[in-house]
C-alpha cells in the first residue's frame, strides 16, 4: 500500500520538480503547516488558510463530495462560496488523528480527521488525505482528497 501511495504521489509531481533538500523533520513541518492553516481558518481568514498550506498553482487538485476542483484560484473560490458567502459561517476548525508519512525527500502524505463547529448549525467533519510537496515556500498541499461524514 505504501508503494502504491508513493507511486500516486510521484505521478502527481512533475518529474523535474523533485530537487529539494528539506533540512528539518518532514512530519513536524507538515504538522506545522496544518496548525497554521487551522489558526488562519479560526481567525476567519480563508486567504491565509490557503496561503499557509496550498500550492499556488493551476495544477493543485481538490477532490471532495464527488467533484474535482483544479487550480489554486478555483479551490479558493470554492472555499469562499461554501464558507464566506451570504449566510455562510466558517466555524472553528480542528484537525485530529493526523498521521504524516514521508514519501522520499520531496513529498509526504498526511491523513487525519477534520471537524468544524458552528455557532448556528450542527457540526460537520470528515476525513482527509493530503499529498504534500516540498517547494521553495516550504511544504505545500498539491492534492487534497477530503470526505464528509455521512448523515446519521
Amino acid at each position: 500500500m505504501r508503494a502504491l501511495l508513493a507511486g500516486v504521489a510521484f505521478a502527481l509531481l512533475p518529474l523535474g520538480a523533485c530537487k529539494c533538500a528539506p533540512a528539518g523533520d518532514p512530519g513536524a513541518e507538515v504538522l506545522a503547516v496544518l496548525q497554521a492553516q487551522s489558526a488562519a481558518w479560526n481567525r476567519g481568514d480563508v486567504e491565509a488558510f490557503m496561503a499557509a498550506g496550498y500550492w499556488p498553482s493551476p495544477e493543485l487538485t481538490f477532490y471532495s463530495q464527488g467533484s474535482v476542483t483544479h487550480g489554486y484560484d478555483a479551490v479558493l473560490a470554492r472555499y469562499r462560496k461554501r464558507y464566506q458567502s451570504e449566510g455562510a459561517e466558517m466555524g472553528q476548525l480542528e484537525f485530529s488523528a493526523i498521521e504524516v508519512q514521508p514519501l522520499g525527500e520531496c513529498a509526504a502524505f498526511a491523513r487525519g480527521r477534520w471537524d468544524l463547529r458552528f455557532a448556528a448549525k450542527p457540526p460537520v467533519g470528515g476525513l482527509f488525505t493530503l499529498l504534500f510537496k516540498h517547494l521553495p515556500q516550504g511544504w505545500r498541499v498539491v492534492h487534497d482528497h477530503t470526505s464528509v461524514d455521512a448523515a446519521p
